[in-house]
């Protein structure tokens, strides 16, 4: 947006300051008479509304919501585009899913025509379900992230996409070399890295498709581009750790071969994280690494249960993710609900608090976003969602009896899905209206 115009919108607001955990009394903010001000894609102002009135231009363009509730974009932190298509494919675990579904589907994205009507699927489908920020994974092919940033930078969206790297234990048809993923990487860094919202992954699939060689190149792209991000997947089958063993049979962990490559670090993201030991989340934390919890995913595929409480008392920075296509949802509320669960098995308790933390300002801190997106203070960047609680009838019914904000939020992360969102805008621009 640079018309120099103010838009405004009066109606509640809600976002974090903290994270629930170490500041139960001073994390969110709460207005149930809020006025957010946009100008030129940014915030100007969030508060109450008769404290930030004053603010207002006389020429503002001002749209009264008294039954929404707006909050910061959604954020997803790791997720596959080219699965888009196999979402819900039935298989008896990992290893046989991807072998049977992922790859050939992968193999497709050769084709730039398709890999640009997939994208355009794949950021339709994020908006439509309040995404607004997603580090997403590619297929090997060049022209696979080259669509995805064609068209998220066509939208002025904010996100974070790689091409997969993987030479080895894979279809000959979807294999890299060395030499060729490093190149090409460094290709897309430089073509895509820091023009205008998008930022680039280094993205060794995980750790069996990689020879060390590859894992090698990978360490010195991230030495020497420090700022951009890297994303792969860390023990997240029983199986898939069996096989790495066998593979690097010198690391002491899964999550050591890539420490011994130097893949740990700020702006790293390891999908999964489930089984994880001691040494290893000592590790995460004393690295700035990012653990993505992906419950949807994990549930389906019967991978196993993320543990919070030992991130937690670990201090290792962990946030939430669909994992679309071995995810079942593209929608972030719908992951919350799966997440609340897998908590409660493993005996924690996840808040509400704490899942729209982790699915905004949490995640935006990991990602080292948080001077950017994340919450609606001023000067961020308008990226943000207008939540309907009357969204079904269901949810209108039960919202009558909320007492709390916990309580509110509960009801969007347990019983929301995409009808919740009502519209979804990026830099101060609606980029999805439900029911268009």
């Amino acid at each position: 947006m640079s018309d120099n115009k103010q838009y405004a919108w009066r109606t509640q607001l809600i976002y974090f300051i903290n994270d629930p955990v170490t500041h139960p009394h001073d994390c969110v903010r709460h207005h149930t008479d809020g006025l957010l001000i946009v100008q030129n894609g940014q915030i100007v102002a969030a508060g109450d509304y008769h404290q930030t009135q004053h603010l207002l231009h006389h020429d503002a363009l001002l749209q009264l919501l008294p039954n929404n509730i707006i909050m910061p974009g959604l954020i997803d932190t790791h997720i596959h585009y080219p699965q888009t298509d196999i979402i819900a494919s039935p298989a008896e675990g990992l290893l046989p899913w991807l072998e049977t579904y992922t790859f050939p589907a992968e193999s497709r994205f050769s084709d730039p025509e398709l890999a640009a009507e997939v994208s355009k699927v794949f950021l339709d489908e994020l908006l439509r379900n309040g995404t607004t920020t997603a580090s997403v994974y590619g297929s090997v092919h060049v022209s696979s992230v080259d669509a995805l940033f064609n068209e998220s930078h066509a939208r002025n969206l904010r996100m974070i996409a790689g091409k997969v790297m993987m030479d080895r234990n894979c279809p000959e048809y979807l294999q890299d070399t060395a030499e060729s993923g490093a190149r090409d990487s460094e290709a897309l860094i430089q073509r895509w890295h820091g023009k205008g919202r998008q930022s680039y992954a280094l993205t060794p699939r995980f750790a069996p498709t990689s020879t060390p060689e590859q894992l090698g190149a990978c360490g010195e792209l991230a030495k020497h581009y420090p700022d951009v991000y890297l994303q792969t997947h860390v023990a997240e089958n029983k199986d898939e750790i069996a096989w790495v063993s066998e593979l690097f049979p010198n690391n002491r962990s899964y999550l050591d071969v890539y420490d011994s490559y130097g893949l740990l670090r700020p702006r790293s993201i390891y999908g999964h994280s489930i089984w994880l030991d001691e040494t290893d989340r000592l590790r995460m934390h004393d690295t700035g690494s990012v653990a993505a919890h992906c419950p949807t995913s994990n549930l389906f595929l019967a991978s196993g249960l993320f543990d919070f409480q030992s991130m937690q008392d670990n201090q290792v920075m962990h946030t939430l993710a669909t994992d679309v296509g071995g995810g079942t949802s593209f929608s972030m509320l719908r992951t919350m609900n799966e997440a609340h669960k897998v908590a409660r098995l493993k005996g924690y308790h996840l808040s509400a608090l704490s899942m729209f933390y982790l699915a905004t300002l949490g995640a935006a801190r990991a990602l080292e976003l948080d001077t950017q997106i994340g919450n609606l203070e001023s000067g961020k960047e308008a990226d943000f969602i207008i939540l309907d609680p009357a969204c079904t009838p269901l949810m209108e019914r039960r919202m009558q009896g909320v007492n709390s904000l916990e309580e509110l939020l509960f009801l969007f992360a347990i019983l929301g899905d995409d009808r919740a969102i009502k519209a979804t805008y990026s830099a101060g621009v609606c980029v999805h209206q439900r029911n268009a």
